[in-house]
C-alpha cells in the first residue's frame, strides 16, 4: 500500500527511485512494486548512506531513550510527541540529513 500511495504521487511520464536499506521486512516475494518505480536497495552495514538513521539516532538520545513505557499507547504518544516534535523543526532535519561528504563532487 505504500509503494502505490507513493506510485499515485509520482507526476504522470516520471519515475521514483526509492531507497531502501536491506531490512528483513523490506523484501518479499509478494511485494508488488508499481511500474513508475524502482526500488534501490542500499549496501548492508551502510547506514552513513541512509540519512533517516540520523534522524532516528537523535529522536532517540533526545526524546525516547533512559524511559519506562507504561503500556503500548504510551509508546505510541512518546513516539507521537517525539516525531511531533522534530517536525516543528525542518532546519534540525535538514542538518541531520545532511552529508558533507555527497557535497564535494
Amino acid at each position: 500500500m505504500h509503494l502505490e500511495e507513493i506510485a499515485f504521487h509520482v507526476a504522470p511520464g516520471a519515475h521514483a527511485v526509492v531507497l531502501l536499506d536491506q531490512a528483513g521486512w523490506h523484501g518479499s516475494a509478494e511485494l508488488v512494486v508499481p511500474s513508475n518505480i524502482t526500488l534501490m536497495p542500499l549496501p548492508p552495514r551502510c547506514p552513513e548512506l541512509n540519512p533517516v538513521e540520523n534522524v532516528w539516532q537523535f529522536m532517540r538520545d533526545n526524546w525516547l531513550s533512559n524511559r519506562i513505557f507504561g503500556s503500548y499507547e504510551d509508546i505510541v504518544d512518546h513516539c507521537c510527541h517525539a516525531w511531533n516534535k522534530l517536525a516543528d523543526q525542518p532546519w534540525r532535519i535538514m542538518t541531520l540529513g545532511l552529508r558533507r561528504w555527497a557535497h564535494g563532487f
